[in-house]
């Protein structure tokens, strides 16, 4: 044999080994479905990239687009089923049908991990493969009411100087438990502060969108322009709403001499620039990276038999399946 042609042929099995040896361990990388409510949810974006980056080696993902719709969302874990996912990853459209999706997931025998809009707890119980990550809702609303407080404090915002605050409210969607405990308890939170509050008109509901919570916010103005002086929305996508319904009749412009507080909740790139440059109040972070995070530590662990939470640091709330993932208030640098 030529000496040329022995190191072809080394070379051609050194490769066909490597291939092997790639082959086998992406064979024994457990396969992971990823199911979004909605891939343009601007928080659910920083939990995504969160999610992609701490399973990136780790497991194989297939990640779909509910597209906001419950029977689209079904087909897609339809689907991921019978490819025979080792876990499942689920952001619910309607946290409402969890009870469907957790029987489907439970016949298949599949672990499943359950992030961000929370099912009844009740319902993940009856399978006892199923866990929440989320956060204590109430938590965000009582910081957003502690930040009214601080604002108020301010002594600059009472325009009509009738000792009150007139808000008006966004919230995100008229059934989801996070919009309902954010919009009640930043309202309880500020008036167990001292702070009184009078709401102008009817609370906009605005599914956690920017172009509707501009649209609602330029109706409000339109109707009650020199009224308002307040305004709390349950996510920082509908306060940039607000936001740029105001700077379009002058107000909430950086550098500009008129401000109308705006309060959300999220912490959103766009949220934080927005309030370093004084033109947003404040906000509340849900840390999307640590969310992330933790569902794909927790889903490895269940997938690869180990404890759920194992070397993750976080503990069960008194439920025993969820795992709470804090909140802090953002007001600026």
């Amino acid at each position: 044999m030529r000496p040329g042609k022995g190191r072809v042929m080394l070379f051609m099995c050194m490769l066909l080994a490597a291939m092997f040896v790639s082959t086998a361990a992406m064979a024994a990388s457990p396969r992971i479905g990823i199911l979004i409510y909605k891939y343009d949810d601007t928080y659910i974006s920083t939990v995504r990239n969160a999610l992609n980056k701490a399973l990136d080696g780790k497991a194989q993902i297939s990640m779909q687009d509910g597209k906001g719709d419950q029977a689209t969302q079904n087909d897609q874990l339809d689907v991921m089923i019978e490819r025979g996912m080792d876990g499942i990853i689920v952001n619910m459209v309607d946290a409402q049908a969890a009870s469907g999706v957790v029987d489907k997931i439970k016949k298949a025998g599949i672990p499943v991990v359950f992030f961000n809009r929370e099912p009844n707890l009740d319902v993940l119980k009856t399978y006892e493969k199923a866990l929440f990550v989320g956060t204590n809702a109430a938590d965000a609303g009582k910081m957003q009411g502690d930040i009214v407080k601080s604002i108020w404090d301010e002594n600059k915002y009472d325009i009509n100087k009738d000792g009150k605050f007139q808000y008006v409210m966004f919230k995100g969607e008229p059934d989801n438990p996070e919009a309902i405990a954010r919009t009640d308890f930043s309202v309880s939170q500020a008036v167990l502060n001292g702070v009184k509050l009078e709401q102008i008109g009817e609370t906009f509901v605005c599914n956690w969108d920017t172009a509707l919570a501009q649209q609602a916010m330029e109706s409000a103005l339109a109707a009650n322009e020199g009224k308002i002086e307040l305004v709390i929305a349950n996510n920082d996508s509908m306060a940039m709403g607000a936001i740029a319904a105001l700077s379009n009749i002058g107000y909430n412009v950086e550098g500009g001499s008129k401000l109308i507080p705006v309060i959300g909740v999220d912490a959103t790139d766009q949220a934080v620039d927005a309030i370093n440059r004084g033109i947003m109040s404040g906000t509340v972070k849900q840390d999307g990276e640590a969310m992330g995070n933790a569902v794909s530590a927790i889903m490895l662990n269940m997938i690869n038999g180990k404890a759920p939470l194992e070397g993750t640091g976080y503990k069960y709330d008194d439920s025993g399946i969820a795992v709470r993932i804090p909140y802090s208030p953002y007001v600026g640098k």
